[in-house]
């Protein structure tokens, strides 16, 4: 007996067939549409994804264009005006230094690796963002997916656990799923889990609602969704159902839940990463790459410093860098680096000089980006900016390079291609290559 999914999957829905009316009057034929529909699928590149050395990613972004040189790649004898008011602290990497507010990530810095020599030109917070979350640069005729979103569509759930969750929230639309199905949209936590009495939302049973009456509602539903399988076809009301099977899955699944609570954690741990936002955020997506979700994206801070950079710096600085420095020790002293990759990346950097208000401001033709773990090599620095980390020097690295290797870590190959809406081929990354000199 055929199932209702397979009903589903089988044939033209009827979004082609509006399709087809639409473009009729262009001259296009029903048969020369379903050509062109198979055409496309035989010419689109399909490479099996496996799993790499990377079990999980977490993506701690910094919303507004962290400076370079106040973090990490400072020029300590360029002139006063290029290098900045904050001096600069010495890492475990001989020779390589960062900014003053950084010690305890300098004192692990042989665990990381730091590519001083990121570029791509655009200085537009919403560009940069968009780079910097999807792989691509902005485009009018598609919206593309976010990587989470693609790490969703390519991996099956683990534990029951989403496979892209954003801590707190969705930090914009670019980290959203594009082009590809809803279905693949990040489960959000909904709120701070630096918070007193934090509590995912919609994760726990309503009040008078036991296990067996929960499992009634589950067939139910599922009753439900099998009548409407077999009458219509539409991504909404797959995407529904997906999220309803993976809803259910997660609220009756314990170990699931427990994955989100920080309560489960010992105090000496918490304030190992500190009880702030930046430690909690980084504790909790420690737990849930743990537990099994595959891509978790979580921000901290506001780094679009034009004013009194110092400042900044010194107000967010010392949390990130407890935090983040706890973050990598306690994945490292758990056995779990080599297989969870750490990105820290911001839209682009800030500009040579410092201006007259004290600060810097936006400047993405270099920027430096940190990562540890996941299938990469151990304390290294690639690349490098020039004497006022004006534009690369050496080993400049594209988001498309950079976003391949994230991938490829992952065991994704950038030159598969995804399908997008009318049926072309879109490749996962145009163009990029993993940087070799990086992996292990």
């Amino acid at each position: 007996m055929t199932s209702p999914r397979a009903r589903r999957c089988a044939g033209p829905s009827r979004r082609d067939f509006l399709q087809v009316g639409a473009i009729g009057g262009l001259g296009l034929t029903l048969p020369g549409f379903l050509g062109m529909q198979q055409a496309a699928r035989a010419d689109q590149a399909f490479f099996e994804t496996v799993e790499g050395p990377a079990k999980g990613v977490i993506y701690i972004y910094l919303p507004g264009g962290m400076a370079q040189q106040e973090s990490w790649d400072p020029k300590p004898l360029a002139p006063a005006e290029y290098r900045g008011p904050l001096g600069t602290v010495k890492t475990k990497l001989p020779g390589v230094e960062f900014g003053a507010t950084f010690p305890k990530t300098a004192a692990i810095a042989d665990k990381c690796v730091v590519m001083r020599g990121f570029t791509h030109g655009e200085a537009a917070h919403e560009r940069g963002t968009h780079n910097m979350f999807t792989g691509y640069r902005p485009s009018p005729a598609l919206k593309f997916p976010s990587m989470g979103s693609v790490v969703a569509h390519e991996f099956e759930p683990k534990n029951n656990l989403p496979q892209y969750i954003c801590v707190p929230g969705q930090p914009n639309e670019f980290a959203g799923t594009g082009y590809l199905s809803s279905s693949y949209a990040p489960f959000t936590v909904g709120g701070d889990p630096a918070q007193n009495g934090f509590k995912v939302r919609d994760l726990s049973l309503p009040n008078g609602v036991d296990d067996a009456r929960f499992t009634r509602r589950r067939r139910l539903l599922d009753a439900v969704n099998d009548h409407f399988a077999s009458t219509e076809s539409d991504d909404s009301l797959d995407a529904v159902g997906s999220f309803y099977d993976r809803a259910y899955g997660l609220i009756g699944n314990p170990k699931a839940r427990e994955a989100f609570d920080l309560e489960k954690e010992d105090s000496k741990t918490r304030d190992r990463y500190g009880r702030n936002q930046a430690g909690a955020r980084m504790l909790l997506a420690r737990r849930l790459v743990e537990a099994g979700s595959k891509f978790v994206t979580l921000t901290y801070g506001g780094w679009d410093m034009h004013d009194k950079i110092a400042d900044g710096f010194k107000r967010s600085g010392p949390d990130l860098d407890q935090a983040l420095s706890t973050l990598i020790s306690d994945l490292d002293e758990r056995g779990l680096l080599d297989s969870t990759l750490v990105c820290v990346g911001s839209e682009f950097g800030r500009t040579p000089k410092i201006n007259n208000t004290a600060g810097r401001d936006h400047w993405a033709k270099v920027f430096s980006v940190l990562m540890a773990g996941g299938g990469l090599k151990r304390g290294v620095v690639y690349g490098s900016s020039d004497a006022t980390a004006s534009e690369p020097d050496t080993d400049p690295v594209t988001v498309m390079d950079w976003a391949a290797t994230v991938y490829d870590r992952l065991g994704i190959r950038a030159s598969k291609e995804l399908m997008s809406p009318g049926g072309r081929p879109i490749e996962i990354v145009d163009g990029g290559t993993p940087i070799e000199a990086l992996l292990a």
